[in-house]
């Protein structure tokens, strides 16, 4: 419900009130969503934060507000207290204020310094709490090293050539046997020494990733797909893409075989076709909202490349990129509306052919 709202409001803002509906209910309808909305992880509230945070950037770009500019920042940073994935992503928005919101130098400068002041502000506490608990620069929290590790890990080549580990026991077994840890002791992924455990499994990884380059960006690119499939078999590295409801999976028996049982029945035919129809509708509906207004869609835009390119170069699974998720929706929403517009115009232009004849 959260990100079909606030979906709604990035589509408004954007591209006007039909887009924002429309994206409202393709968000609404779409299994994944829904899967991870009703998950007890942190992942879908960061992703309301997240998308809200858009929401309020998109507002300071319109109306070169330095509250609203402050406001989307502080909002990112917040999200950061669930949730480390969006800690970078300050940034990005600076630079994309720069290329994509028209105003002066002066202003464009002194926006996106609000937006990354605000969020680093924000978020502080956190580094502060890590150097002060740890006596050293951790900035939300460790899983660095172990993400980009198990990234490698996940490959065949990864695991075969590189004995990367694939998940956090295998890791764990690793460096237990590696250090001579008895098996009993208190040994766990960050306890003892860890910092700079995380930090040895980062230069390992670095290591493997500097020998083989154009290896590991393959692996990047078969991440990016990953997460962007969202119909036929779940994927089961990156995660699933949802379940289309049915009467079946989804009611009570004794309301099995009543008139609700068809309607849900439909309503998991329309989700399928959703499913099968999303991605493409999106591809096409990225090239017309950048042809009909650049600087919001780049706005919008910047927040997908992050979580699509610079998420995928660690380990990543569907639902860290729950924002993304939802904002693309606004592209695919775009192209409905221009459907249904021509479709009105030809059922408009017969209408009038008749009664002239």
């Amino acid at each position: 419900m959260f990100s079909g709202c606030l979906t709604v409001g990035v589509g408004v803002i954007t591209f006007g009130w039909r887009v924002g509906l429309w994206a409202g209910g393709i968000a609404a309808l779409w299994p994944l969503l829904a899967t991870y909305g009703a998950v007890p992880l942190a992942d879908s509230p960061t992703s309301w934060i997240v998308v809200g945070a858009t929401w309020m950037l998109l507002f300071a770009a319109k109306k070169k507000s330095l509250g609203w500019a402050l406001g989307a920042g502080a909002l990112l940073g917040v999200s950061c207290w669930l949730r480390a994935n969006a800690m970078l992503l300050a940034f990005f928005w600076g630079a994309a204020i720069f290329f994509f919101v028209k105003a002066t130098l002066r202003r464009r400068a002194i926006l996106a310094a609000s937006v990354v002041t605000a969020a680093l502000l924000v978020f502080a506490p956190i580094v502060l709490r890590n150097a002060i608990t740890f006596h050293a620069f951790v900035p939300t929290g460790l899983g660095a090293g172990t993400n980009l590790l198990e990234g490698i890990g996940e490959t065949e080549r990864g695991a075969k050539e590189f004995d990367a580990p694939a998940n956090d026991s295998e890791v764990i077994e690793q460096e237990r046997a590696a250090l001579k840890v008895q098996q009993g002791a208190a040994f766990d992924l960050y306890y003892p020494d860890g910092i700079q455990r995380d930090r040895a499994r980062t230069r390992r990884a670095l290591d493997i990733i500097a020998h083989h380059p154009f290896w590991y960006a393959g692996s990047v690119a078969r991440r990016i797909a990953g997460v962007l499939k969202y119909a036929g078999q779940p994927n089961g590295i990156y995660g699933s893409a949802g379940i289309n409801v049915t009467a079946k999976k989804s009611l009570p028996p004794q309301s099995q075989g009543r008139a609700i049982s068809f309607l849900v029945n439909v309503l998991g035919m329309a989700q399928s076709i959703l499913r099968y129809a999303l991605l493409p509708l999106m591809l096409v509906g990225i090239y017309l909202a950048v042809r009909r207004d650049w600087r919001y869609s780049g706005l919008i835009l910047t927040t997908i490349f992050y979580y699509l390119i610079v998420g995928s170069l660690i380990h990543t699974h569907i639902r860290y990129g729950l924002p993304m998720q939802a904002l693309l929706t606004i592209f695919a929403a775009v192209v409905l509306m221009k459907l249904a517009e021509v479709v009105g115009a030809r059922v408009s232009s017969r209408r009038t052919l008749r009664a002239e004849a």
